[in-house]
């Protein structure tokens, strides 16, 4: 009988292991996901991180850590980002295979931040504890993903606490890169309790509990002094219009006439009292509106009808040196039907708004080709309804904290979110789409109210509750009463500053770090 070598059977068990650590990566790749909607189970990113810190106990090995940490993250993104094989496959006429390989390409990059950060955590345990490496990587790195190159802040980790009232109010002084910090350290106490001593556990929940608790109470005084403070604030009555336009007959011609009647009837139905505000969703015209046509003036008599101001999104163009720009535009009317202000939107979507190496990649521009290649709006610029000011922010903007905070500090009482998601289908992306627009009212403590051509249409209060909303794929109306509050926030004044304690944090765990390794 041949005898086994000795290294044989360290390789075996060094396999054994290996599976046993790709299985607690894949699971807490599937709890990310799961913390986000459909499922919204924003419990489960408290401890979603516990089985990687588990699959990373004594691991040494970079490449290693890198592949774990990237298998979790190729796990959540597969899990929350699977619809965006629906939009390039049913609207950028590509095939499955094609539109599945784009979706696991953008899944892919974006793992690469879970592998970093779970690198980090190996480079750096030797001389920083778990409890402070692990927070501030996770929420330096999220702020990166969510800025390099256009930038992609879809689900990250703090957006998991959507529905958590009472903790999300601390939004308008850390943001939601501060909710996710907060999150991270909660999952290494627990950490904690399965794998290290009994009295380092126990001093180091005391702490987490503290500060949890300070971050609930926080919420709960916050809730009720902005409930105050509401009572006697002035308002106006709104109609968010939801046409529910298929996106198969939504730039076709002969059905031009067709959405502007189903969108007039709507609004017409139960108007909000005169002076208050009718918004239409992104796109909701779809024609020109700058041109001097009788569906223009057909929508120019809708304010007029209901003595209302009007909101609606509509493209238009503008001509430059011989070349036509076109942008994605949102109108304000005055009750008489006059035009009072234009925005432009400005953050536009990679291959959905315009087409980044098109001249490399020209099979991708036709992933542009339901809306067009658009240029970019100026800013972030309020529109003057009368004395007051409202922000605007059109599609994907409704997820990007500085577009609040720029019309928050440039005194805009009210932010209209204008969306069609259409594109979605019935996947998850409405849901995670509208959770993370809440967060928008909690930063700013402004009312919200954003109107979607097939849903989710919703009025959100400035403590984040949502007060009406509507399902998906129907047609609705939603009429309520929003007020104006100009309400200071330490988020809107300073940002992200959070993460730029992060920042410096980490370039002195890691100057540490060489400094012992050169000893």
């Amino acid at each position: 009988m041949m005898n086994r070598d000795p290294q044989d059977t360290e390789d075996l068990s060094d396999n054994k292991l290996s599976a046993y650590r790709i299985f607690f990566a894949v699971l807490s790749g599937v709890l990310l996901f799961l913390s986000f909607p459909k499922f919204g189970l924003g419990f489960v990113a408290w401890f979603a991180l516990v089985p990687l810190f588990i699959a990373l106990k004594d691991v040494e090995s970079v490449w290693r850590s890198l592949l774990l940490g990237w298998i979790a993250g190729m796990t959540t993104c597969v899990g929350i980002l699977y619809w965006i094989t629906h939009v390039v496959v049913n609207f950028g006429n590509l095939p499955l295979y094609m539109g599945i390989v784009l979706m696991l390409l953008l899944a892919f990059y974006l793992s690469l931040y879970t592998a970093l950060f779970a690198t980090g955590i190996v480079c750096l345990r030797k001389w920083v504890p778990l409890y402070l490496s692990a927070p501030i990587l996770w929420m330096c790195l999220e702020y990166v993903k969510s800025k390099a190159f256009t930038g992609f802040p879809w689900e990250n980790l703090g957006y998991s606490q959507f529905n958590n009232l009472f903790f999300i109010q601390i939004a308008d002084v850390v943001g939601v890169f501060g909710l996710s910090f907060l999150i991270v350290l909660l999952n290494t106490t627990f950490y904690f309790f399965i794998r290290e001593q009994l009295k380092k556990s126990f001093a180091l929940a005391a702490v987490v509990f503290l500060l949890w608790a300070g971050v609930y109470a926080y919420g709960v005084q916050r809730i009720t002094q902005i409930n105050e403070i509401l009572k006697d604030a002035q308002g106006m009555e709104v109609s968010l219009v939801q046409g529910n336009i298929s996106q198969s007959i939504k730039w076709n011609i002969n059905h031009q006439k067709e959405t502007i009647n189903i969108y007039e009837e709507l609004s017409l139905r139960q108007p909000p009292a005169a002076g208050g505000l009718v918004v239409w969703p992104e796109t909701a015209v779809p024609f020109h509106f700058q041109d001097d046509t009788d569906l223009q003036r057909q929508v120019k008599d809708i304010p007029v009808k209901t003595k209302n101001w009007f909101v609606f999104g509509s493209t238009s163009y503008q001509g430059r040196g011989g070349n036509t720009d076109y942008y994605n535009s949102a109108y304000l009317l005055t009750p008489r039907g006059d035009i009072q202000g234009r925005y432009d939107k400005v953050h536009l979507v990679p291959y959905g708004e315009y087409v980044p190496l098109k001249t490399v990649f020209p099979f991708i521009g036709r992933l542009a080709e339901g809306i067009g290649d658009f240029g970019e709006g100026k800013g972030f610029h309020p529109l003057e309804m009368g004395e007051r000011k409202i922000g605007v922010m059109i599609c994907y903007e409704g997820i990007l904290p500085e577009a609040g905070r720029m019309y928050k500090n440039a005194k805009a009482e009210l932010l209209v979110n204008i969306t069609n998601d259409a594109w979605f289908g019935r996947t998850s992306a409405p849901y995670q789409h509208l959770s993370m627009t809440i967060f928008r009212a909690v930063e700013t403590r402004l009312y919200l109210v954003r109107a979607a051509n097939t849903g989710i249409s919703a009025i959100v209060h400035p403590t984040g509750k949502i007060i009406a909303k509507t399902g998906i794929f129907h047609k609705d109306v939603i009429h309520g009463r929003i007020k104006y509050i100009q309400l200071p926030t330490i988020y809107a004044k300073f940002g992200d500053w959070p993460v730029g304690a992060g920042f410096l944090c980490l370039a002195v765990f890691f100057l540490r770090g060489f400094r012992r390794r050169g000893k």
